[in-house]
């Protein structure tokens, strides 16, 4: 068996953070060589040697945490959410005085949720309408999600050229059409009971289309994470989206 990669956790109390740490620990390719939450200092993770760090923490700290890696050459894999595009070029900045800087950011580990968004590009151009509804625990401090964001993003990017959705609600009614991303309309549910869960919904005269994902345990993102960990040598600089890591074809 070859070496095995030293990764450390940061957010290791919390509930992703836990699930990642126990598949770490299961993982043969992998040791678990720092388990850092809110009161441990960032220095464990230079102490244990880490090479590749998973990063559950919050919108609030998760840059002050990256810059922190990338100073120190620390690879990141990256679940936690608020990434807008200003943070990103920061980050690309950053990561542009530092050589080998490498950061995978996934709005999803998981890989149906990577599938639903693979799948929602590939349907945007032929249908005139589409809207996203997401629907997360009550613990979640964003809204809309990463994921929804993400998808937004990437069917605006598939439907560049063609006539926005049509809509005719009236301007200041606004509010009850969800937010805005690119043009996709994005609604957000929270509620006790949920996980994770995400719709979209393409129409078209005569015909709809809905891709729809459900994460139902927090394990369904551990494949993903584990994958990001053993492919960040593959990558250069700030990557956004697990499917730059995984063979999704064109």
């Amino acid at each position: 068996m070859g070496k095995k990669i030293r990764v450390g956790v940061i957010g290791a109390n919390g509930k992703m953070g836990s699930s990642v740490v126990a598949a770490i620990q299961t993982d043969a390719q992998c040791e678990l060589v720092a388990a850092v939450d809110i009161d441990d200092s960032l220095e464990e993770l230079l102490k244990a040697r880490c090479e590749v760090v998973v990063d559950f923490t919050n919108p609030a700290v998760v840059m002050e945490n990256l810059a922190f890696y990338i100073k120190n050459g620390i690879h990141a894999v990256v679940g936690t959410s608020g990434f807008t595009p200003e943070r990103v070029e920061t980050l690309e900045l950053w990561a542009g005085q530092r050589a080998n800087s490498r950061v995978l950011i996934a709005p999803n580990f998981s890989m149906g949720a990577v599938l639903m968004v693979a799948f929602s590009a590939i349907a945007a151009p032929y249908f005139e309408s589409v809207e996203i509804v997401e629907a997360h625990h009550p613990e979640k401090v964003d809204a809309p999600s990463g994921t929804a964001r993400f998808t937004a993003e990437k069917i605006a990017e598939a439907r560049q050229g063609h006539a926005p959705s049509p809509d005719a609600t009236d301007a200041q009614d606004l509010g009850a059409r969800g937010t805005s991303v690119n043009g996709v309309p994005i609604h957000s549910v929270r509620l006790r009971g949920l996980v994770a869960h995400q719709k979209v919904v393409f129409g078209s005269t005569g015909e709809t289309l809905t891709i729809a994902h459900d994460s139902l345990s927090r394990d369904s993102f551990m494949q993903g994470v584990l994958i990001a960990i053993k492919e960040i040598d593959h990558i250069d600089g700030i990557v956004v989206g697990l499917e730059n890591v995984l063979p999704l074809g064109s």
